[in-house]
């Protein structure tokens, strides 16, 4: 039965004094909010998603948008997106799908973290003047180094080393897949991780043709639908990312819609044209630490023991013992990707509902390795909500080696985070695969909004490294003396080992 009319999320507005009649909001919005009847523009409010693509576009800047011009009644408890989730079920009697990370109004444990900074007698560098070293190296470090004087006089490396990703930024691009994001958007990213030296993953999508100019700075990622995987995937790669799961939604699997997998979605993922991509909640060859093993090694055995492989995992309650786990199964680094995390589809209730915060599962982590004396066994990436430069250096400090950005790429190309990715009608060419859509993205230059993103940060990174007396990204990592906890209660202050504000050092 219906339930009536819910008040529109957003109210859009046209100053007909202002507006030519150009039709560019009707051409740019793929939602129908606008149309044209004689004279006038006329609009449907409710179609609105708050893109802001029509606003960008007009010529006249004609166009306003209202959020939430009309609301329910007030109440501490029924918030208006509680009343609408079961107005929706009640009507369909599914599950309610959602794009991007976690909306609930939890605090954010980065904001409340503070870097501190020298002063008299422990003066701070000048990047400016002198080298801050960011380079950094993603997979195992020895115990050890042992080197020995040949006859000549020079010094060999006696010390076998894994194989390592050298970045020269501690900042990635995350996997977000073919499919779920247009391949312009990939491109777009692929060529400005190049440009700066660092690293992006393919997402479970497989690797297109288009992207093979960049491989030498791509992680093919393995999920539980094997999608896309072949020796000429695995060997196509940087390093190889095993997906255990992911913080939008831990403990499921994944699902792209059939509409979105046109032909060359279909050949790059080796499935039918137009069929569902569903990937299963486990991988249904892995159910212990053992299986994870044998698989890190067969991955290993087919590239030639030249690759670093890679296990992620969402941030979950028992993060440290799962890491410590992955640490011994030949792994070469471990992902945590926090509860903030991004997504193009996930059921709202398992994206604002399950996992934890990825400073907690940070911090966690790293304490567990060093406990076991096992930390140079695995190298640490944090994802999920990394927002800025300053999260990217707190998450070093609690112990990350580096971290995945990959919302904040998107909105550099770009995105306004209105989380309708799972539509496939994205506005600005990034979650869809419509060919009209996807042109709105010139991987030409587009790719430089990438680049410049990651290369500010990187310079913001050197200047907090600098201001806290730290010329190494490697003596940042797990140094939790640079951080103070400004309104964190005692528990979670112990959880990150983190002294509180005003505390002596």
């Amino acid at each position: 039965m219906p339930v009536g009319s819910v008040p529109p999320k957003y109210k859009v507005t046209i100053d007909m004094d202002l507006c030519m009649l150009c039709e560019r909001c009707i051409e740019n919005c793929p939602y129908g909010t606008f149309r044209r009847e004689g004279s006038k523009i006329q609009i449907i409010s409710r179609a609105c998603t708050g893109c802001h693509r029509c606003i960008a576009m007009c010529p006249r800047d004609a166009i306003s948008l209202e959020e939430k011009p009309v609301d329910y009644r007030s109440h501490p408890v029924w918030s208006r997106e509680a009343r609408e989730a079961i107005y929706t079920q009640a009507q369909s009697g599914k599950i309610i799908l959602t794009g991007m990370g976690n909306t609930l109004d939890v605090p954010q444990i980065f904001d409340r973290l503070l870097l501190d900074a020298c002063q008299v007698t422990n003066p701070s560098i000048d990047p400016l003047r002198e080298p801050i070293e960011l380079r950094t190296y993603i997979g195992k470090k020895p115990r050890k180094i042992e080197i020995k004087k040949t006859s000549e006089g020079d010094t060999d490396l006696v010390t076998e080393l894994a194989p390592n990703l050298k970045c020269e930024t501690p900042i990635m691009i995350g996997h977000m897949s073919y499919g779920a994001i247009s391949l312009n958007a990939q491109l777009s990213m692929a060529r400005g991780a190049s440009e700066v030296g660092t690293f992006m993953g393919t997402g479970e999508g497989g690797l297109h043709k288009s992207l093979y100019p960049y491989q030498k700075n791509m992680i093919v990622q393995i999920a539980s639908g094997r999608f896309g995987v072949d020796i000429d995937y695995l060997e196509r790669g940087a390093a190889i990312e095993i997906k255990i799961g992911q913080g939008a939604k831990p403990g499921i699997g994944g699902h792209l819609p059939g509409e979105k997998v046109d032909e060359e979605v279909s050949k790059t993922r080796m499935i039918p044209l137009y069929s569902d991509a569903i990937s299963p909640a486990p991988h249904h060859d892995i159910y212990s630490i053992e299986d994870l093993s044998q698989l890190v090694r067969s991955l290993k055995e087919a590239t030639e023991w030249k690759k670093p492989v890679f296990v992620k995992i969402a941030a979950v309650h028992n993060v440290a013992a799962i890491a410590a786990g992955i640490a011994r199964s030949s792994a070469d680094a471990v992902v945590i990707d926090g509860f903030r995390g991004g997504t193009g589809s996930a059921p709202r209730v398992f994206r604002d509902h399950v996992g934890i915060p990825i400073e907690a599962a940070i911090a966690a982590v790293d304490a567990k390795l060093n406990e076991q004396g096992i930390r140079n066994e695995v190298s640490v990436i944090a994802s999920g909500g990394i927002r800025d430069s300053a999260d990217v250096t707190k998450a070093i400090a609690l112990g990350a080696d580096s971290v995945y950005i990959g919302t904040a790429a998107l909105v550099s190309l770009g995105c306004r985070v209105c989380g309708s990715c799972y539509r496939g009608l994205c506005p600005w060419g990034i979650a869809t695969q419509r060919e009209d859509l996807t042109a709105r993205i010139d991987p030409d230059i587009m790719y430089k909004n990438v680049s410049n993103l990651i290369h500010g940060w990187t310079l913001e990174i050197s200047e907090l490294m600098g201001a806290a007396g730290i010329n190494s990204i490697e003596s940042l990592r797990g140094n939790r003396d640079r951080l103070r906890g400004y309104m964190l209660d005692e528990n979670i202050l112990s959880v990150l080992d983190v002294k509180t504000v005003g505390a002596d050092a």
